[in-house]
């Protein structure tokens, strides 16, 4: 199938980050899935963006449902409540209830859907036995949704290479570039796409860290990227209130992002 047209609604995970271009804006798999959905569908091909980092269910509804009708695309992903189930509390089946509708709208314009079940990072974030199960429910609403209206699901949590820390960023909540190439390769094999080999490739799993050395890199993890998210919250601020859509409407995919302050 040929698809001319996407939009990647979301938050982080499909807004790029940690995946720059030289310029500063981000790539990700999304933008990845765009180029070779590109070079089948030839210069018609258009690709909009509309994920923003911080960004919970409840705004990914409000803020990027209608502009993404609006523009009636051929083909959607969905990947959000991520930052939800990082919040202390949270009902994560009314979560899941929040979320079908929206799936229900896109499958009803005509759109193909894409949703995600999310890779485990519990293993090297604090708080597992609280974000786990979280996780585990988003993860399976996901699985029902996409039974129940036909969406493309790609199982991350499945892939075992995402244990790998080459896999993500040093703050470990977001994908690293290689991730995102990973991602991208799920995607497109998902939707019967030809991909490049090597985004899939993962190097062998290092050697486990000494315990010390190990204790003393959560430290400095704690210190640079956790205390400094939690700060944030405690203030009420999301880097989602200063950033905007890089690629807020459909365009060619070879056209630049749209001009927007990087946090």
């Amino acid at each position: 199938m040929t698809w001319r047209s996407f939009v990647a609604m979301g938050d982080s995970f499909s807004e790029g980050l940690n995946d720059p271009y030289p310029d500063g804006t981000y790539r990700g798999w999304a933008d990845l899935v765009a180029a070779r959905l590109a070079v089948d569908a030839g210069p018609d091909f258009r690709y909009a963006n509309l994920a923003i980092r911080g960004k919970v269910l409840d705004e990914v509804v409000n803020e990027q449902l209608e502009p993404t009708l609006a523009m009636k695309p051929d083909l959607v992903s969905v990947a959000a409540g991520g930052n939800d189930v990082l919040r202390p509390r949270m009902d994560t089946h009314a979560l899941v209830h929040r979320f079908e509708p929206m799936v229900e709208r896109l499958r009803a314009s005509g759109a193909d859907v894409i949703l995600f079940r999310f890779a485990d990072v519990t293993s090297h974030l604090p708080a597992q036995r609280i974000i786990g199960p979280r996780a585990a429910i988003l993860n399976d609403g996901a699985t029902g949704m996409g039974e129940k209206y036909g969406a493309y699901v790609i199982d991350l949590f499945a892939d075992d290479s995402f244990h790998h820390p080459d896999m993500w960023a040093p703050d470990r909540l977001h994908l690293s570039p290689a991730g995102h190439r990973r991602v991208a390769g799920h995607v497109l094999n998902a939707l019967g796409v030809g991909i490049e080999e090597d985004w899939m490739l993962v190097p062998p799993m290092p050697a486990p860290t000494p315990w010390l050395l190990a204790r003393g890199a959560d430290l400095r993890w704690a210190r640079e990227h956790l205390a400094p998210w939690f700060r944030r919250h405690l203030r009420g601020q999301s880097s989602a209130t200063i950033v905007t859509a890089k690629r807020p409407t459909l365009s060619p995919v070879g056209d630049a992002p749209s001009d927007r302050e990087i946090a």
